[in-house]
């Protein structure tokens, strides 16, 4: 491989790459502006969220039996499970009393699965597992299932992240796993619940790359409401962040930080990871609102699990801000010390340029004037010569279209001449034998025309296709795409494109290529508007572009002829 070549090949990666940033900078620059909008329009979102609440209240008001009561209860718990885990936990405590004195223990099992949820939640660990553990999965319906798997899988996975130590960390690590598999066979295959698991294990088993296949697969086979969304494009951040894909991370989480906010979801992750990155990338600003929307909705929620999250992050924050602090330091040292040297050399070239310029100025406008004289004189000889290449082209294209007919219409009379004797005789021999009523029928007979006229026009086509092999081709890139005229027969030309090769030809008269044709004038006419209105481009000049089709072959034969 030559140098030059490998110039070339690394020459194309590089403005591909670019290419591919530019295009993932856009996406990410539209994404951040609908962040920025939806958390201008946060208190609509929570309207509509109050209006929900409010709703499902009412219906709960005018629940007239303890089922009802209990399912209402459950809608309201769904509600405010990631919005106000107070709020919640409240409801858990009421579905408990109500479902008891219902007496019956599954709808009790439901309930205290619901505080289960909450407490987790809200960091109390000890009381999760005491309260998880006291209720049997034998007894539970096969609907419940998953829904302790999940809570199972919650609380030790927190466990796992936050132990202290290896040997603790790897026996919540392993209930983790046992319990996300657990989830996996508890859920359908196409759920959400499922692909999401299946993804989470995928990222933790060290293949990320089939958790974001995972994911995009669902996400595209699914209609997904923007809560759904929020939790898909949140495991997808996370697979692309182990891939080392920066750009796809942060679009991910800036899409879940959006269905997050549009959903009213009080407990989420997202935003407060999104808030890390824009730190480390200078973007302090707009890093310093998100985390402070973040830190005030886990406060609203009492999302204890998230604030500890968002308080381990401070540091991390402090961190990046003295970094950036003292990077601009050594920036505006630097800068400083650059604009003393530029200032002094600066001042000398001004000094310098001074002196140069006043001798410049005098030849600069002797040169102007060559220069426009030598302008003046390139565009004369420009425009001489297109006019002869093109009065060339036309001579040698004329020469070659005459050649061509000239012979095949001399073929074509010393047939017609035999035609016409074979004829003769035939009439000859109907005299001698008196048949005058066969001579009549011969006479009026228009077989012996049509057969010459349809024989001429498959000549015409032939001679016409083979001065102009891709005229078909060509004429139709001029009309629109589903207004092609393909003939019927390979080879030859129907009526319109029989007009237009005449045309082609320099035969522009309607009434000649009437005659030609053996139509009316007003046929012809009606059939070139008809062409016309289907153009691509410019209806008035596609007979003018028609003209230049076979233009450039007929110029490269003409000047190899020369030659």
């Amino acid at each position: 491989m030559t140098a030059r070549l490998k110039f070339l090949i690394l020459s194309f990666c590089f403005f591909c790459f670019n290419i591919l940033s530019a295009s993932e900078k856009t996406t990410i620059d539209s994404l951040m502006n609908q962040l920025d909008e939806v958390i201008a329009n946060r208190l609509i979102y929570l309207e509509k969220k109050e209006a929900r609440l409010t709703e499902l209240t009412e219906i709960l008001n005018n629940a007239t039996t303890d089922r009802a009561r209990f399912d209402a209860l459950t809608n309201l718990y769904d509600e405010y499970h990631s919005f106000n885990a107070d709020s919640a936990y409240s409801i858990s405590l009421r579905q408990e009393i109500i479902a008891r004195r219902i007496a019956n223990p599954v709808l009790i099992a439901h309930a205290r699965m619901h505080r289960a949820n909450i407490l987790s939640a809200t960091g109390m660990y000890h009381e999760t597992l005491e309260l998880i553990d006291s209720i049997k999965l034998e007894e539970l319906p096969q609907y419940l299932h998953p829904y302790y798997f999940h809570i199972k899988r919650t609380v030790y996975g927190r466990l796992a992240d936050f132990a202290a130590f290896g040997p603790e960390k790897q026996r919540y690590s392993n209930l983790t796993k046992i319990f996300r598999d657990s989830i996996m066979a508890a859920n359908e295959t196409n759920s959400l619940a499922h692909s999401i698991t299946k993804a989470d294990c995928f990222n933790v088993n060290g293949n990320p790359q089939a958790a974001v296949d995972v994911l995009n697969t669902f996400m595209r086979n699914n209609d997904l409401s923007e809560h759904e969304r929020a939790i898909c494009a949140w495991t997808l951040s996370d697979a692309y962040a182990r891939l080392g894909n920066r750009g796809k991370q942060k679009e991910q989480l800036i899409i879940s930080s959006i269905s997050d906010l549009k959903s009213s979801v009080r407990e989420y992750m997202s935003l407060r990871q999104l808030a890390l990155l824009l730190y480390e990338e200078g973007d302090l600003n707009r890093a310093y609102d998100f985390m402070t929307i973040a830190v005030d909705d886990a406060t609203k929620c009492n999302a204890r699990q998230r604030i500890v999250e968002l308080n381990d992050s401070y540091p991390m924050i402090n961190g990046i801000y003295v970094n950036t602090v003292e990077k601009q330091k050594d920036i505006l040292e630097r800068t400083i010390f650059i604009i003393t040297v530029l200032s002094l050399v600066l001042f000398a070239l001004l000094v310098y340029m001074r002196k140069q310029m006043q001798r410049i100025t005098k030849a600069r406008k002797e040169i102007e004037d060559a220069y426009n004289q030598l302008n003046r004189v390139t565009e004369q000889l420009k425009t001489s010569n297109d006019s002869l290449s093109e009065a060339n082209n036309a001579i040698a294209e004329i020469s070659e279209l005459k050649e061509v007919y000239i012979g095949r219409y001399m073929d074509q009379c010393l047939v017609y001449i035999d035609k016409l004797d074979t004829y003769r005789k035939s009439i000859g021999k109907l005299l001698n034998s008196n048949k005058i009523d066969d001579l009549k029928n011969f006479a009026k007979s228009t077989s012996l025309i049509d057969d010459e006229l349809k024989l001429f026009y498959e000549q015409f086509d032939k001679t016409f296709l083979s001065l102009f092999p891709s005229f078909v081709e060509d004429f139709n890139k001029l009309l629109l795409p589903e207004e092609a005229i393909i003939p019927k027969k390979e080879g030859s030309l129907n009526t319109e494109l029989r007009i237009f090769a005449l045309i082609r030809l320099g035969i522009s008269d309607s009434d000649s290529i009437a005659k030609f044709l053996r139509y009316s004038l007003t046929t012809i006419y009606n059939y070139r508007t008809k062409v016309r209105n289907k153009s691509l481009g410019d209806r008035n000049k596609l007979e003018a572009e028609v003209l230049k089709i076979g233009r450039s072959r007929h110029g490269r034969n003409s000047s190899h002829s020369t030659t």
